[in-house]
């Protein structure tokens, strides 16, 4: 029964026999399902790995080439950027280079304007100091100092070739990809040829400045001067002196014979004009003021007053009218006189109503005489400066009392002293 239902409700199951021969000997091995899996497993196994191994060799090229490709872009991105970057340093140090070369030119254009000025400002003192013995007022204006147009920075020593190599080193990039690469300008500060050009801009028109206020300064000596010998010219005409041709002349040498074809005046600059065009104005004002000295203008009592006028009066001693040929001052015995002009003492002692008298000659005609006096100082022959003490006063000769009879006498002819002490007061304006 038992087997009867195996045999109805399952079967027997079938077992494999492998048969192996080899000679006379027989073997069997029976193959059972377990085994079966595990080799249809290992199998499987294998074919697995072979078709991986095949897959990977297959794919490992593709790999390769990609990873390859990749790193040949990086490579070449990388090459580009260093080209890029050698080419913006390139261009960063060329430009720099350029500006450097434009701001030296522009250093040596500044150094030849100082030279220039330092120059003219030689051929100016000389000039100033000629004007200044002549007695014009020679005194500069206040000229703006040349770093007033620097900034700050620059004020403590200001020098245009180190002001332009100090802007140039602060600016200047280390030759760096790195930095080249983080060099962008931001605004007009930073380039530094606009920089330049400002720096360069202040200096020139501070030097300018200074050219011009020199400029003025001569031409306004020179209208001074011009001025100064026509107000003196008019007054000696005034007084009826007329200039000898070579004293009026703008010509320094009137009194050599010159001459040639007539050629146009060269045009120099307007610094060379202006310093030729005082030139001549200060060689008039000299020989103007140098006639004027030797006239006597000058007053022998200085501070006295004036008794007795020039012209007709009555007579101390007669009574009746009588030409008097002078002024008297009012002066103490032992009262210093005055030279009134440079001149040669010509008469030195007593001379009849006169009593002891000096007479000076001043050339041109003209000689003055100092009556009444109580002592001579001087002696016939002897050179006499403007404002010498010539002689003490008294009341020597045809006098009542002490005082100074003083005369003035043009080719012999006694003149009113007092249009001389006039025409002196004016003159201390422009001769003293």
């Amino acid at each position: 029964m038992a087997d009867g239902a195996s045999r109805t409700f399952g079967r027997r199951r079938q077992q494999h026999l492998l048969i192996l021969a080899s000679g006379e000997k027989v073997r069997h091995m029976t193959i059972r399902p377990w085994m079966t899996a595990l080799a249809a497993a290992g199998v499987a196994c294998l074919s697995l790995g072979y078709l991986g191994a095949t897959a990977y060799l297959v794919l490992r090229d593709d790999l390769m080439g990609a990873a390859m490709a990749r790193q040949a872009r990086m490579q070449h991105d990388y090459e580009d950027r260093i080209a890029a970057l050698r080419a913006q340093v390139d261009r960063i140090t060329s430009r720099q280079l350029l500006d450097q070369q434009v701001v030296e030119n522009k250093v040596e254009k500044l150094l030849e304007q100082q030279m220039a000025l330092s120059s003219r400002q030689g051929k100016i003192g000389d000039v100033l100091q000629r004007a200044e013995g002549a007695g014009l007022d020679a005194t500069p204006p206040d000229a703006a100092p040349v770093n007033a147009f620097v900034p700050e920075e620059e004020h403590s020593s200001f020098s245009p070739l180190s002001s332009f190599k100090t802007l140039l080193s602060r600016e200047r990039l280390a030759h760096t990809p790195e930095k080249a690469a983080s060099f962008v300008p931001q605004n007009g500060d930073n380039d530094i040829a606009d920089r330049a050009d400002r720096l360069f801009t202040k200096v020139t028109l501070s030097l300018k400045s200074i050219e011009r206020q020199q400029l003025a300064h001569i031409q306004s000596l020179a209208a001074d001067a011009r001025d100064r010998a026509d107000k003196i010219q008019s007054i000696l005409v005034n007084t009826g002196f007329r200039l000898p041709h070579d004293v009026a002349s703008t010509n320094a040498s009137s009194d050599t014979a010159i001459g040639g074809p007539y050629v146009p005046p060269e045009t120099g600059d307007m610094f060379e004009d202006s310093l030729s065009d005082l030139d001549l104005a200060l060689q008039k004002f000299e020989r103007v003021k140098s006639y004027a000295e030797t006239l006597p203008f000058a007053n022998p009592a200085p501070g006295r007053e004036i008794t007795s006028l020039f012209g007709n009066r009555i007579d101390p001693f007669f009574g009746k009218l009588a030409m008097h040929a002078g002024i008297d001052f009012r002066q103490k015995t032992g009262g210093k006189v005055f030279a009134t002009g440079a001149g040669t003492v010509i008469a030195a002692g007593p001379a009849g109503g006169y009593g002891i008298m000096v007479e000076i000659d001043h050339g041109n005609g003209v000689t003055t005489r100092y009556g009444h006096l109580s002592r001579v100082l001087v002696e016939k022959g002897q050179k006499i400066a403007d404002g010498d003490v010539i002689a003490l006063s008294g009341s020597t000769g045809r006098s009542t009392g002490p005082h100074l009879h003083y005369e003035v006498r043009r080719n012999g002819r006694a003149v009113d002293p007092l249009r001389f002490l006039n025409a002196g007061m004016k003159l201390d304006t422009y001769i003293r």
